[in-house]
């Protein structure tokens, strides 16, 4: 009996050290294959991986000031129903360092492991401009072949500002429906790090939540209309 009671004791213990269950059992013959995120500051990041077709696209992330740290490592370790805490990472080992990138808010960006983390959800933001606060930091809009990834056109400045200036004042919600066109759109920073937006051209919406305007919809539209 001492000896079972000291080893639930032991597993209480090992537990809290994470604030999730380590010794329990996931279904059996589950393979997850974690996204790379992290969270930090009630921040869900992530790591949006280069198709292979723009590798050698040029990034530039300067390291800034230390704001957290790994505290624990979801692949090998969580079932596919963890509920992610500051702390989790995806892939990054316990103890790796997070840190803001120079010149960029923390809400949008930070780095680890000299890569760069974007925010992808963030409960506090209402709208599209405080989930992805990036004023005068965004370089270009792309948009992406469905097939590749590939850079098939590039927004004009003037479509840019206007997209970004209705963009930012987006709610973001709970839409229903998804429908028409499908348009990977790839917004680039000025540092070379870049994210897709899907969107769906009938429906208005992003895969973000964000439900759009009417000059959001023309923007693209006149954008796609170049492309014929």
């Amino acid at each position: 009996m001492k000896k079972v009671l000291m080893i639930s004791f032991l597993a209480v213990i090992l537990s809290s050290c994470h604030g999730v269950p380590l010794l329990k059992q996931c279904p059996p013959n589950t393979i997850i294959e974690w996204v790379d995120v992290l969270m930090i500051d009630d921040i869900k990041y992530e790591h949006y991986f280069p198709d292979s077709v723009d590798e050698s696209l040029s990034v530039t992330i300067e390291k800034g000031e230390e704001i957290g740290q790994v505290t624990y490592k979801m692949a090998d370790h969580a079932c596919s129903n963890h509920k992610m805490q500051n702390g989790h990472a995806a892939h990054l080992e316990e103890g790796t360092v997070i840190y803001e990138v120079t010149g960029y808010p923390s809400e949008l960006l930070v780095m680890a492991n000299n890569v760069a983390y974007i925010a992808q959800t963030n409960k506090q933001a209402k709208t599209v401009g405080e989930l992805y606060p990036m004023d005068q930091l965004v370089k270009n809009i792309y948009i992406e072949s469905l097939e590749d990834g590939r850079r098939i056109h590039t927004f004009s400045q003037s479509s840019k500002e206007r997209f970004l200036n209705a963009f930012y004042l987006l709610p973001l919600g709970d839409w229903q429906s998804m429908d028409g066109e499908r348009v990977f759109l790839e917004i680039e920073l000025n540092n070379g790090v870049s994210f897709r937006q899907l969107y769906w051209a009938d429906s208005n919406v992003f895969h973000n939540g964000a439900v759009g305007n009417d000059e959001v919809k023309e923007v693209i539209q006149e954008e796609l209309a170049q492309m014929e």
